[in-house]
């Protein structure tokens, strides 16, 4: 893959995580819609950028800058002049998008009307170009399954389970596939999905009529039958690492990876954080809009007690655990001594339970809610210094502080400690609003 390819994925993948484009200084001007349907009809033009969140979100006209969208569903029929960057359950592109696009879904799928003039960035459980399709420049896919049956005018790096190549690959293809051997494809279910899915079968498939004019290098256990004609330069498989235990294919872990590889695997890890963070925060949002506000203003305003009491919540789970732990032992001691055989096994699976349970509760909690609950706060704080007000958007602090903050987490040297410190003050913002909701309010 060339360096070229990579600097134009590292540029945009940066752009889509940083957001900087959206809330640089157009942001004054830029036009903002929310609701529940928000549609764009065929015969308006929006004259700006236009930043949109929605439960679903359909695009009939035309936007002459960027277009920012957060939704269920995002369908987009009409031009988008500028780029395009999504989020949301199912993207169908049935339109014209000038420049890049960065989507990231459940379901993306690109109809043969479609026409992307730039990149496409993706990371999604299903991708499919159909045939008659344009993406002019490279192909950048993270995906459960993939079906490229377009065109596609660069370069192709796809990383996923199953990919068939049915289209035209102008530049070179590099793809990380599932083993060809596995039986069956999963997928997990996507609600309401208002396109057919295909079924890609897993590892990589290339159909008579594809053509790649580049070089194909691929990662698969067993070479690939290769139809005539369909790769122009030359063929490059590399075995998957094997696990020392049992043989079996160890996903991510070839040997030797070249810079390059180091820095896409790493932005690929990135993107997949940061959307996964987005999605849980939106629904967060909507479920419990002022949530996450009021967690951000208890660290601003008592910021040292927040990160005490962090420290305390992360004893106490340890306390927590070490006690059911002794407890379990206990009762299963006792009722064995008793010769109830029953009474302990039983009170080994409740305990065993409990500790499950509250290992995940942790982990999920200190992984995902803590981080949203500091991007949110640092989001706020970002957007207020730069006009005051447009903090107290519901949207638009959360989707800036979680991915920088999904960003600074994963810098060398430096990412553990802000990791740290974000669960600390994470956790003892929790404990702050709960000690206060257990605390007896004052009678009328």
């Amino acid at each position: 893959m060339s360096r070229h390819f990579f600097a134009k994925t590292l540029s945009g993948l940066l752009l889509t995580a940083l957001l900087t484009l959206t809330f640089a200084t157009p942001v004054a001007a830029a036009e903002t819609r929310q609701g529940d349907h928000i549609v764009i009809a065929a015969d308006e033009v929006v004259a700006d950028d236009l930043y949109v969140a929605a439960d679903t979100f359909t695009l009939d006209g035309a936007v002459q800058g960027d277009l920012v969208v957060v939704a269920s569903l995002v369908t987009i029929n009409g031009a988008v002049e500028g780029d395009l960057m999504a989020a949301a359950q199912t993207i169908i592109i049935n339109g014209q998008i000038a420049d890049d696009a960065r989507l990231a879904g459940a379901v993306i799928f690109v109809s043969p009307e479609a026409r992307i003039g730039g990149d496409l960035i993706s990371a999604c459980s299903s991708l499919e170009t159909r045939p008659g399709s344009t993406i002019a420049g490279d192909l950048l896919n993270g995906s459960n399954q993939a079906l490229l049956a377009g065109v596609i005018g660069g370069d192709a790096r796809v990383g996923a389970n199953g990919l068939e190549v049915r289209g035209e690959i102008e530049g070179d293809l590099e793809a990380y596939v599932g083993e060809a051997s596995q039986e069956y494809p999963y997928l997990p279910p996507i609600p309401e999905v208002s396109v057919t899915i295909p079924l890609v079968r897993p590892g990589l498939a290339l159909d008579p009529e594809a053509r790649i004019a580049g070089d194909l290098k691929y990662v698969q256990s067993t070479d690939l039958e290769i139809p005539s004609g369909v790769v122009s330069g030359t063929v490059n498989r590399t075995p998957p690492a094997l696990s020392e235990q049992d043989g079996s294919p160890l996903r991510g872990e070839r040997e030797p990876r070249t810079t390059a590889e180091k820095v896409g695997a790493w932005f690929l890890d990135l993107l997949r954080r940061a959307v996964t963070l987005i999605l849980i925060g939106l629904l967060l949002a909507w479920l419990a809009p002022r949530f996450l506000p009021a967690l951000g203003r208890k660290i601003e305003t008592r910021p040292l007690p927040s990160l005490g009491w962090g420290v305390v919540a992360s004893a106490a789970f340890w306390f927590a655990l070490l006690v059911i732990l002794l407890a379990t032992f206990l009762l299963a001691l006792f009722f064995g001594a008793l010769t109830l055989g029953g009474l302990a096994t039983v009170s080994a699976l409740i305990g065993l339970l409990l500790m499950v349970e509250l290992v995940i509760a942790f982990v999920l909690i200190a992984s995902w809610l803590t981080y949203l609950i500091i991007g949110a706060l640092i989001g706020r704080l970002i957007l207020n210094a730069v006009k005051p007000g447009l903090g107290e958007h519901r949207i638009w602090p959360l989707l800036l502080g979680v991915v920088l903050l999904a960003i600074a987490s994963k810098l060398p040297g430096v990412g553990w400690l802000i990791g740290l410190l974000v669960i600390l003050f994470g956790l003892g913002a929790l404990w702050l609003q709960g000690r206060e909701a257990l605390q007896p309010q004052p009678s009328a």
